[in-house]
């Protein structure tokens, strides 16, 4: 029986990396990872950069790991937008993700250790840009933020295994784009638009008409059970749900899913029977969380859940 640990959203935390990959038996031998359990494998869930202070040092771990062919790697919305933020649009000069205060602040850690231009940076950028967005086992699925399965099938025709063509990768950096809310989809969860007339009020007191939605919960059947990061959950209508968000919803039966990028808190949970959460804010002061899943399971079981302070 193999097992396969899946690690989560680290965001420059590299002790915390360290930690965890200790903490399963893991050991560096020279350049290369090494497990008493010569069939163990890993697979890493995205967003290795930004706020934590070694972006570095987490690139390093994770590409000795795939050098090793001990780990699979996802490219996570953090290493979408860093591509981004240092590519030029080919039509018109201008960054695919503008450089304004908040999205210098977002990559502030990450620039400090790659500038624009440098070689450094550039070779971490070509590293990326060879993540796809999602992995596929007979026994397990693993993405970033979202399987929505239409979405990853049409990646599917498009990329093949899911990793992005430089002209794919400059389409995902264009708002209007179909292929921009496709990766978006995948890489940062689905939103949708309220029915007309209906909006509410986020934290923040700032009136919005789209709401994030929780894909995993395969119960949803109104408004009010789908959405999430909603103060007021009774501003929303308690109506049904249209047919299209009815087919986002991941289903009941399918096999278990494994994503980040959501900033749980508390104990670690499952989302539903077969989706399961580990981003649990490593990337500020929470713990990193992994899940060692065993070849021949389909079933997720808490007891299989680390956390690691």
């Amino acid at each position: 029986m193999s097992i396969t640990d899946i690690i989560p959203d680290i965001h420059g935390q590299a002790e915390k990396l360290r930690l965890a990959l200790k903490n399963l038996g893991w050991r560096r031998n020279g350049t290369t990872w090494v497990h008493p359990e010569p069939d163990r494998q890993i697979v890493l869930l995205g967003d290795f950069i930004d706020r934590g202070p070694e972006n570095g040092a987490v690139i390093r771990i994770v590409r000795e790991l795939m050098d090793a062919g001990r780990a699979q790697a996802i490219m996570g919305n953090h290493e979408l937008n860093a591509i981004h933020f240092h590519t030029d649009d080919p039509d018109n000069g201008a960054p695919l993700r503008v450089h304004d205060k908040g999205n210098l602040d977002q990559h502030e850690s990450f620039l400090k250790e790659f500038p624009l231009g440098a070689p450094q940076t550039k070779d971490v950028l070509n590293w990326m840009k060879g993540l796809p967005l999602f992995i596929e086992t007979d026994e397990f699925r693993a993405v970033h933020a979202a399987w929505i399965q239409s979405a990853i099938d049409d990646l599917r025709r498009q990329t093949g295994v899911g990793v992005l063509s430089e002209d794919q990768l400059i389409r995902a950096g264009r708002k209007g784009d179909a292929f921009y809310d496709l990766v978006e989809a995948v890489a940062k969860g689905p939103e949708a638009r309220l029915p007309h007339p209906h909006s509410f009020e986020d934290k923040g007191g700032k009136v919005r008409h789209h709401v994030r939605v929780k894909w995993w919960n395969g119960d949803a059947r109104t408004w009010r059970q789908v959405a999430m990061s909603v103060p007021d959950i009774n501003q929303l209508p308690d109506a049904p749900l249209p047919d299209d968000l009815l087919m986002a919803i991941y289903p009941d039966g399918d096999l278990p899913v494994f994503f980040g990028h959501y900033w749980m808190s508390g104990a670690p949970e499952l989302q539903s029977a077969n989706a399961l959460c580990l981003d649990y804010s490593a990337g500020t002061d929470g713990p990193l969380v992994t899940y060692s899943h065993f070849s021949g399971s389909r079933d997720l079981n808490l007891e299989n859940v680390e956390v690691h302070r």
